[in-house]
């Protein structure tokens, strides 16, 4: 029986702290299915626009072999549509969002995975702002 793993994320300015949570939410099942935040949403969740386009960080998900599918996230609101959509059987969100999504339980079991330290998208960008 295969086991899909869903996950949820910006990407942008894509980094091997994104790899890696991609490649340990790969392991969980046997097809992963990423949800990649839409411009829109960015601007909603961060207020800032990503530094590459929705269309650019989907091109880069994709192209990685532990990713199945992508699809654009449009909406925080439409996450148990997604989880449902995609028939999920695990959810994976990074540590920082612990406790956050254990409401999906109830569809799919949750797991929230370590981050890989000294790495963030905001810091880069600040650090290349500074330069």
């Amino acid at each position: 029986m295969s086991r899909t793993v869903i996950t949820f994320g910006t990407f942008d300015v894509f980094h091997v702290g994104h790899l890696r949570v991609l490649e340990r939410a790969a392991e969980l099942g046997d097809r992963l299915v990423v949800g990649v935040s839409a411009d829109a949403l960015n601007m909603k969740k961060k207020g800032r626009v990503p530094v590459f386009s929705e269309k650019e960080r989907l091109a880069i998900v994709a192209a990685l072999r532990v990713v199945d599918e992508v699809f654009v996230e449009e909406s925080l609101e439409a996450k148990r549509d997604y989880i449902v959509d995609h028939g999920a059987d695990v959810l994976v969100m990074g540590d920082d969002w612990a406790g956050k999504f254990d409401e999906f339980s109830d569809v799919c079991k949750v797991v929230y995975l370590t981050r890989t330290p000294a790495i963030s998208t905001t810091a880069i960008i600040e650090h290349i702002a500074d330069m």
